[in-house]
């Protein structure tokens, strides 16, 4: 081919080149509007897109497990029976002061420790040097026990001497020399003297003896002396000077008589005494004094602390529909903020007056009875029960092995105590699941496919928003879902 031939045809080769880039480029610039048409929206149609899907029903799945109820509340570690301390009078004897002190302004010399424990005969504190001792008894001091004295004070008094080691002889209830004796060993074995008489009662004494003495001496004179001449010889009488000397005699003889009956009785109290302050009875020993409200040199007046048992116990408060629950006898776990956990066992339950209440006599009503913790259903046409009360009510749990408790007096503990379950694994659903027809039955609404269908159930026991269900007319399975909202 000649040259010119091949220049003309090189030209038609690029020209068909250009041509096939454009109608290329002619292709994407079609594809891409097309593609970007498709992807621009009217407001409409952005407005349509955007709207949210036709509400359902939210739905729960029926689940087949086992159920246990517990209790849940927040209680404090602290010492059983709590009382208060007081003296029941001043220590020593009479109300001015003595040589040695006694009958002086009362004044604590050694006060008493909190966190001690007491046992019988325990000297708790001192004042004015001198002792006051700690016995067991239920009736409380209330006067001074000395000889004459007689009653329940002077039994338990008499008793606990004995308790201790120091015979009264017979547990009569009298004090008598036999218990003077004792109560003189006893205060000796602790180091103190026994309050003696004081000065005052011995110089009483001797006063009493001197008109004893000076009675018989006038009715001797005024037996021997003449009714007619005054003198001691004798002479003859009248009958009138016979009857006036009569009457002297039966006069001095009736002195004497009212003398010896005054000492009689003075000496029936004088003796060995335990003054009204020196002796504190408590019914349960041993003890713990818990709180002290005085301090060395105060006046020992009013309530001079606090004495509880050295039992743990742990009061709780309950509200009133969850203490409906508890019995006497359950146990209880406590656990305390850093995990350490003891056992124990429900006590008191406090009854809607806010008084202790000991629901023993409840202990056989079962706490797993569906009836007993059922839950209220929510109520499409009736208006809720207001009649369970939700005020706290007060709990004490006894703790016999308190083991990590000890020594936490006032620490807050977690409380849990179980009351009911399930008889092996049972259908469950949420509380929010339960409804309840116009007739008062219990229902959940199942949801099948597209449609929702009514089943009623019996409730039993709940626990932690979860509740066992029993069909009672129609099916209901594991896995199915019941309606819990819409």
């Amino acid at each position: 081919m000649s040259r010119p031939e091949e220049a003309s045809t090189r030209r038609i080769g690029s020209g068909r080149r250009r041509l096939g880039l454009v109608v290329g480029a002619v292709v994407l610039v079609g594809a891409g509007g097309w593609f970007a048409g498709t992807q621009v929206q009217s407001p409409a149609d952005a407005a349509a897109a955007h709207t949210a899907p036709k509400a359902g029903p939210v739905t729960v799945a029926v689940v087949r497990q086992s159920l246990t109820a517990s209790v849940v509340a927040t209680g404090s570690v602290e010492f059983a029976s709590p009382r208060p301390l007081s003296l029941a009078g001043p220590v020593g004897a009479g109300t001015s002061a003595g040589t040695d002190g006694e009958g002086a302004e009362q004044r604590v010399t050694k006060a008493p420790t909190a966190g001690t424990k007491i046992k019988e005969g325990d000297v708790l504190m001192t004042v004015n040097g001198r002792p006051v001792f700690a016995l067991g008894g239920s009736v409380p001091m209330y006067r001074v026990l000395g000889p004459g004295s007689s009653g329940d004070d002077v039994t338990q008094l008499q008793k606990a001497l004995q308790r201790l080691g120091f015979d009264p002889g017979s547990i009569s209830g009298t004090y008598g020399q036999g218990t003077a004796g004792a109560v003189a060993a006893w205060y000796k074995s602790k180091g103190y003297d026994a309050q003696e008489p004081s000065p005052a009662d011995q110089q009483q004494l001797g006063s009493l003896e001197q008109a004893v003495s000076a009675a018989q001496e006038a009715l001797l004179t005024t037996d021997s002396v003449s009714p007619s001449t005054g003198s001691a010889s004798p002479s003859p009488q009248s009958g009138t000077d016979q009857q006036v000397h009569e009457i002297q005699v039966k006069s001095a003889k009736k002195a004497l008589d009212l003398a010896n009956d005054a000492l009689s009785s003075f000496k029936a109290t004088y003796g060995t005494k335990v003054p009204a302050g020196e002796v504190v009875f408590l019914p349960k020993l041993p003890a713990r004094l818990d709180k002290v409200s005085v301090k060395t040199g105060d006046t020992p007046s009013g309530q001079i602390g606090t004495v509880t048992s050295s039992d743990v116990v742990v009061e709780a408060a309950v509200p009133g529909t969850d203490a409906q629950l508890l019995r006497h006898g359950m146990t209880a776990r406590l656990t305390t903020a850093d995990g350490k956990s003891a056992t124990g066992t429900v006590d008191v339950v406090a009854d809607g007056s806010g008084s202790g209440s000991d629901t023993s006599s409840a202990a056989d009503s079962s706490a797993s009875d569906s009836s007993a913790t059922a839950p209220a259903a929510a109520d499409e046409s009736d208006s809720s029960d207001s009649s369970g009360s939700t005020a706290a009510v007060q709990v004490r749990i006894t703790v016999p092995e308190p083991g990590p408790l000890a020594g936490e007096a006032g620490a807050a503990v977690k409380v849990t105590i179980k009351v009911g379950a399930s008889d092996g694994k049972v259908l469950t659903v949420p509380m929010a699941a339960i409804h309840t027809s116009s007739d008062g039955r219990a229902r959940v609404q199942v949801a099948r496919g597209n449609t929702v269908t009514d089943v009623h159930v019996t409730v039993g026991l709940s626990a932690a928003g979860i509740v066992e269900v029993k069909p009672a007319g129609g099916t209901l399975k594991a896995g199915e879902r019941v309606v819990v909202g819409e």
